[in-house]
């Protein structure tokens, strides 16, 4: 029983280290970029763009399609960097705790 109780009173002090995590992300920014810096995308910690800039040397009249994807690369550099930094938050908070892996966390 007293095990029981342990078990339970882990349970509720690792719930609140996933809601203080969950807050943290949710302030993160993390900011990817493409075209060796040409063009910048910042994401939060929910994967909305925040920021979006562009290097003005790429405005010319037949690169449109170049920046687009541009753009959407440091769209995805962004994103990769953003799930990578919350994985290790996450590796870090249950470090020790038998978890199977590709359980993606928090739920």
């Amino acid at each position: 029983m007293r095990d029981l109780m342990g078990l339970m009173g882990k349970a509720k002090e690792m719930q609140a280290k996933f809601q203080a995590m969950q807050e943290e992300m949710a302030e993160m920014e993390i900011e990817g970029q493409a075209g060796g810096g040409t063009v910048k995308v910042t994401l939060s910690g929910k994967s909305e763009m925040k920021a979006l800039k562009i290097d003005p040397s790429l405005f010319k009249e037949d690169d449109v399609e170049i920046l687009e994807d541009l753009i959407l690369a440091a769209h995805n550099d962004a994103k990769s960097k953003l799930e990578a930094a919350i994985q290790e938050k996450t590796q870090e908070m249950t470090a020790g705790l038998p978890i199977p892996s590709g359980m993606k966390l928090p739920f």
